[in-house]
């Protein structure tokens, strides 16, 4: 009997549906539309593959023209709200992110591990709030971020492997390149419950998050507060991060 072994990811990514994927993921959320040039250019998929996937990807609506380029369709959008997941998360953590915004007039994240970066399910913000970097299903990586730290403080040990075999890349200047001082502040972490970035992502701006926990403690996301360094105090945002944190979980226990 002849032994078929499952696909890999190249013979996966040379299929119809892998090429489709490669071409939907070649878009970053700072992409408004992408040429024809620069899907082939992002996803090593021959030109004349590239335009004719392109083409029933515009008819499914997965893709939009947008002048002699292409866009992300209104479809993606639709189905990306069909995810319970996200839908469940994101519906228990708004009203409590929403009293955090009162509470300390500044922008508030949900975050939760995506791989090795945090991937952004809610981000509220006021009018004088942080607008640029990170963006609602944007990531940003684990290793510089509040969020991040969060959870890869409660993560197992392989994953900190991989993130650092990633390379931990600097944002900016601030930014801890060094895996043992990355290994100790996560050590510090776990023990106090709470994680900071001081302009490890942009300067000028810190961040403060908390876990969010599960029946078992294990961290569902994580919850933080983002403002200037003029205006940050890990030590006042602390109570009201975990106080909505705590909210969040309680409302997800009872959707249960």
């Amino acid at each position: 009997m002849t032994v078929v072994s499952p696909p890999g990811p190249t013979t996966t990514m040379n299929s119809v549906l892998g090429k489709a994927q490669l071409i939907i993921e070649a878009f970053t959320v700072d992409d408004e539309s992408l040429s024809l040039t620069d899907l082939v250019r992002r996803t090593g998929v021959a030109k004349a593959s590239v335009h004719r996937l392109a083409q029933e990807l515009l008819a499914w609506g997965l893709l939009e023209r947008a002048g002699t380029g292409y866009r992300l369709g209104l479809k993606l959008f639709e189905i990306g709200h069909r995810v319970p997941r996200q839908r469940i998360v994101r519906d228990a953590a708004l009203p409590y992110m929403e009293d955090l915004l009162l509470a300390t007039q500044e922008t508030v994240h949900f975050a939760i591990r995506h791989g090795t970066e945090v991937l952004y399910l809610e981000k509220i913000v006021v009018h004088r709030g942080l607008s640029e970097q990170s963006r609602v299903a944007g990531r940003l990586p684990m290793y510089c971020t509040a969020t991040g730290k969060m959870l890869l403080a409660h993560a197992p040990d392989e994953l900190f492997a991989e993130v650092v075999a990633k390379g931990l890349r600097p944002l900016t200047r601030h930014t801890i390149t060094s895996s043992a001082v990355l290994r100790g502040q996560l050590d510090k972490i776990r023990e106090r419950g709470i994680a900071t970035e001081w302009e490890e992502t942009r300067l000028g701006y810190a961040s403060t998050a908390v876990p969010v926990p599960d029946v078992d403690g294990s961290p569902i996301g994580a919850l933080s507060v983002t403002a200037p360094t003029t205006r940050m105090n890990a030590a006042q945002v602390a109570g009201a991060l975990r106080t909505a944190a705590n909210g969040i979980a309680r409302t997800l226990r009872a959707t249960r």
